[in-house]
């Protein structure tokens, strides 16, 4: 059975403070926060930890890519980012991260298996690994579902949980790879809003029904006169 869809922001901003205010006008009503590389680039561990330390869940979006040594090291530390510094009682361990299918099986496995076993190592929840697929930022081309579905593929072969894809191959994927496999779908827009720089766009609602898990996200909030207004709207959606 696939279970509910999560929101999550793409919390795509250029300062802590900016950050800081977001995250307190959300308040209780966005549990899933993705830091991607502009924000971890500027603040690095500090902006997760402090999501962290407020009890949010960090979705790591770094898409590593790099030699299967090099891979595993990135995995290992950011497993790390699960041990909270002061022991506090309401941190959140690290949630989940991305790595990229580029990258091949080999790298994927070393991934997957740095994974599992630094958790252990550590004594903290191993964070879910998500392979990207193809940017939703890259326009549709003749071959894109099957290269798509073939890194899905490859994903799931090599002990991913699931992959990054945009709402055009949410329904393939998940007809081919059943429902435990996890897919998180950026470039979400609410229907009345503008689809910016992404390419492969699609509502809530349609992402929903082709079988999406998580919603990613960003302007729509980030840029709405309250955001903490928009990030519900797009809740009401996802429960309706």
């Amino acid at each position: 059975m696939i279970a509910p869809a999560k929101l999550i922001l793409a919390l795509d901003v250029e300062t802590f403070e900016e950050a800081r205010q977001i995250v307190d006008d959300l308040g209780d009503a966005v549990e899933i926060f993705k830091i991607g590389s502009q924000m971890f680039t500027a603040l690095g561990p500090f902006v997760t930890r402090y999501l962290q330390s407020k009890g949010k869940k960090v979705f790591l979006d770094l898409k590593f890519h790099d030699i299967p040594n090099t891979v595993a090291s990135a995995v290992k530390s950011a497993v790390s980012l699960s041990v909270s510094p002061a022991k506090d009682p309401h941190f959140a361990p690290l949630y989940m991260l991305t790595v990229h299918t580029v990258g091949g099986k080999e790298m994927l496995e070393a991934a997957a298996r740095a994974a599992r076993e630094h958790a252990k190592v550590l004594g903290v929840e191993r964070p879910l690994i998500v392979g990207v697929t193809v940017l939703t930022s890259a326009a549709k081309e003749a071959n894109l579902e099957s290269l798509v579905l073939e890194r899905a593929k490859l994903a799931k072969q090599s002990g991913l949980d699931g992959v990054v894809a945009s709402v055009e191959e949410a329904a393939m994927i998940r007809r081919e790879l059943g429902p435990d496999f996890i897919i998180v779908t950026p470039g979400i827009r609410p229907a009345d809003t503008s689809v910016d720089d992404q390419k492969r766009v699609a509502t809530p609602q349609k992402a929903i029904e082709q079988g999406s898990n998580f919603l990613v996200v960003g302007r729509p909030i980030l840029q709405a006169t309250s955001p903490r207004d928009a990030a519900l709207k797009i809740l009401d959606d996802i429960k309706r």
